[in-house]
């Protein structure tokens, strides 16, 4: 794969996926443990909410959310800043 894509943009890639996964992830586990879409869910839900698990896994998808957007606003700001200055970047390692 690196003969196809420079190994930043699959570094980049592979960061967004693996984060992407981990929040998805968190999100679909804080739904079904803490706030179930029924009604018996949502009492329970008033319960299991401030739970520290329940706490924990919102913090996270909290946190993975704000790290996602973080990537990708560098990924942009970089390529912006390289399309205005294209012979500012650092020489690529030698192969």
């Amino acid at each position: 794969m690196q003969d196809m894509l420079p190994l930043p943009i699959v570094k980049i890639l592979g960061t967004m996926l693996l984060t992407y996964s981990s929040h998805y992830a968190a999100a679909n586990l804080y739904a079904k443990l803490c706030v179930h879409a029924s009604p018996w869910g949502f009492l329970q839900g008033m319960i299991a909410t401030g739970s520290p698990v329940c706490s924990a896994i919102h913090a996270y998808v909290g946190n993975s959310q704000t790290s996602y957007t973080t990537i990708i606003t560098t990924t942009i700001s970089r390529a912006v800043i390289d399309a205005i200055l294209p012979g500012v970047a650092p020489p690529a390692p030698p192969a």
